[in-house]
């Protein structure tokens, strides 16, 4: 194989190492480069020298300013670059931007499951939440049990999924930040993929009334404790004194389950359109292939259920941060604009208070993979979200207002934003790593895409989506958006199962909480 380097941008003086097993020093590269070292597999080459305080640049950004001087063809990497400052959120003014109206992209389906409140399943899952910790051991206790013993009698039911969660009591309950993880359960039992047919199991002595999270009642709503608050929703205590021990409590539960089990056997899939995808984009494990190859297939794909209608949504606040200044020009409007602005100073603040900055987001994996810091991770992560306009900014634990491309603020690790993106709203979750992760959502189909052929090859059963001929131009982001589009309809559709629906690999969910503990 030839020695093969990639420059994003005519304007970049570095470029990466693209061999799967690194180039060698004395290896010549593009205009007779010769390389001083041996570099890695993604990680960057010096095509310059550059002195000290000198512009790294790659996307036809800077990334960083060497700190010493760094001779061409030398491996340029986190030792030898320092992080330059995120961009002043003051001083990027808004421009209303000039669009031409797009064609709708028409004609395209898939199978879902309708629901009365016009949103749409990709899967039919009996849930379980809690309002308290207290009762998690039953819950997981009662999960299994329905699993083995009832669930066969319902074939139309995919799955049955207790959501556990650290929260509900010890906790100032009114605290001001106490809103985002309340709003993130509440908004989690209203997944589309749960058909309305939510039960909240509660001990009763908790200071976060299981009343609170049903469906349909507002946040500031407190009943009396019983059994059924809705039609859809059951609430059952497990401190009720009609319950004669552990059994007690089981059979109640089960004989809840079984009602719920009922409606949802009835549901069948439908064809649906497009516009009733809500499909969350998210990265990690991601390498320096994430934003060639994965990142930039997965926004092609965004933009293309954008133009049938739907709703497609990215995240993870310090992976946005610096690159907040290209996000701002897409912005539909100038409220949108200072939302995007507002949500990043918010997080910054949060993070002061922490003694912590964006820069200890990028991992000893991202590293290895070949990104450097935060900014260059930063501007390869924005990727996924496409070019289509920013139509509204989602804060923490919130459900998106509008169709088409959303942000939806949540912290970047894994399983926090996962958690955030289903209360969110989404059906379907696209998910890029270029080191390899096992990360997997019960509630949702998530599909996995590698950035790189290596690790499809390597890890062949947990990927669903190998982007990596991109890199190699063996194919192009167009051909595999296309092909990454088609695939989302077929496994929303319920024609192919994801590889951790297939292994039964999930993560826990994970609250955010920046309230206080009591």
């Amino acid at each position: 194989m030839q020695n093969i380097v990639i420059k994003t941008n005519s304007s970049d003086n570095v470029a990466i190492a693209a061999n799967p097993s690194g180039l060698k020093r004395g290896s010549i590269v593009l205009d007779g480069i010769v390389l001083e070292e041996d570099i890695p597999m993604g990680h960057k080459v010096a095509l310059k020298s550059f002195k000290e305080g000198e512009e790294v640049i790659r996307y036809g950004q800077i990334i960083g300013f060497a700190n010493r001087f760094i001779e061409k063809g030398s491996w340029i990497n986190e030792g030898n670059i320092s992080l330059p400052q995120p961009p002043n959120l003051e001083n990027i003014a808004y421009v209303q931007p000039i669009t031409s109206k797009s064609e709708l992209l028409k004609g395209f389906t898939f199978q879902g499951f309708k629901n009365p409140d016009g949103s749409v399943g990709t899967k039919n899952v009996l849930a379980i939440t809690t309002s308290v910790q207290c009762v998690a051991g039953i819950t997981n206790y009662i999960e299994n049990k329905i699993r083995k013993e009832l669930l066969p009698l319902y074939p139309n039911v995919d799955e049955v999924v207790a959501f556990n969660h650290s929260y509900g009591c010890g906790i100032a309950i009114d605290a001001p930040a106490a809103i985002i993880p309340i709003r993130t359960i509440k908004h989690i039992a209203q997944n589309p993929n749960f058909g309305g047919e939510i039960m909240i199991i509660g001990l009763g002595c908790e200071k976060l009334r299981p009343e609170r999270l049903a469906p349909q009642r507002p946040d500031d709503e407190f009943l009396a404790p019983h059994l059924g608050a809705s039609s859809e929703t059951s609430i059952l205590y497990l401190q009720d004194e009609s319950f004669e021990g552990f059994y007690e409590m089981v059979d109640g539960i089960m004989e809840m389950a079984e009602k719920h089990l009922k409606k949802l056997n009835q549901r069948k899939r439908e064809t649906c359109s497009v516009a009733d995808l809500v499909v969350g984009m998210q990265c990690g494990g991601s390498d320096a292939f994430s934003g060639l190859t994965g990142n930039p297939v997965s926004g092609f794909a965004a933009d293309l259920i954008v133009k049938a209608g739907g709703t497609v949504f990215f995240s993870e606040v310090t992976e946005v941060r610096d690159a907040v200044h290209l996000l701002i020009p897409r912005c539909k409007s100038e409220e949108v604009a200072q939302k995007l602005k507002d949500e990043m100073a918010w997080y910054d603040t949060y993070l002061n208070q922490g003694k912590a900055d964006r820069s200890a987001n990028t991992t000893p994996g991202n590293k290895g993979g070949g990104l450097s810091n935060i900014v260059e991770k930063a501007l390869g992560s924005v990727v996924k979200s496409g070019t289509s306009p920013i139509v509204d900014v989602i804060s923490l634990g919130e459900k998106i207002r509008k169709k088409g491309l959303n942000f939806v603020a949540t912290p970047a690790s894994d399983f926090v934003c996962g958690t955030l993106q289903l209360a969110a709203g989404m059906n379907m979750h696209v998910f890029i790593t270029g080191r390899g992760t096992p990360y997997g959502l019960n509630m949702v189909p998530v599909i996995k895409v590698s950035s790189n052929t290596k690790l499809a090859n390597r890890w062949h059963d947990l990927i669903d989506f190998d982007a990596g001929p991109v890199a190699f131009g063996q194919k192009t982001i167009e051909e595999m958006g296309w092909e990454l589009f088609h695939l989302i309809l077929e496994i929303a559709s319920g024609n192919k199962k994801v590889a951790t629906d297939k292994l039964g690999l999930y993560n826990d969910l994970v609250l955010f909480n920046p309230g206080p503990l009591t």
